[in-house]
């Protein structure tokens, strides 16, 4: 699928099909997060591919009882850690997300190439994920997004976005 299409069409899927993602589509979405660009390439992330039941129902239900999560084939959860820099001399050792978003949107955008659905979740409890999933106390859960086949609707471009010069000044 060509890459502008891939973006234009990208977009929030609540209701997934229980159909099972190859593991060679998963393996490339994964790999676009893991060649995703990070300050000196340090790359301070995880990505937890939750495809058990059971687990996918504790990491729901730590995204504040949003249940339909658990429907998907798969749940993707991405952490990362403290880093000893500061990007723009504000963001202090949490910079990590910065880092961990850039990768997560990579796993995004190449998931919808697989004609996979995704829907990044931000409701979420931070412990109460990593509990659900054994998260090691030195990470971080930056993201969560269920994948798998769309059952309603389709991918389409989304036309209800601010116009380019809303959000653009040259100067």
């Amino acid at each position: 699928m060509e890459f502008y299409e891939v973006v234009k069409t990208r977009r929030s899927i609540r209701s997934y099909k229980p159909t099972e993602i190859p593991k060679e589509s998963m393996k490339r979405v994964l790999e676009a997060a893991r060649i995703a660009p990070s300050g000196h390439n340090r790359q301070f992330w995880k990505f937890y591919v939750v495809e058990d039941p059971e687990k996918k129902k504790a990491t729901a239900e730590a995204c504040k009882g949003q249940m339909w999560i658990a429907e998907a084939p798969a749940v993707i959860v991405a952490t990362g850690w403290k880093v000893p820099i500061s990007r723009g001399g504000y963001m202090g050792d949490m910079t990590f997300t910065m880092d961990v978003s850039i990768a997560f949107t990579q796993l995004l955008l190449a998931a919808r190439a697989e004609g996979l659905g995704t829907c990044w979740i931000g409701d979420f409890s931070n412990d109460a994920v990593k509990k659900a999933l054994d998260i090691p106390v030195n990470e971080y859960v930056v993201a969560v997004s269920p994948i798998g086949y769309p059952d309603k609707g389709a991918f389409s471009e989304n036309t209800k976005r601010k116009s380019l010069e809303e959000i653009t000044e040259w100067i």
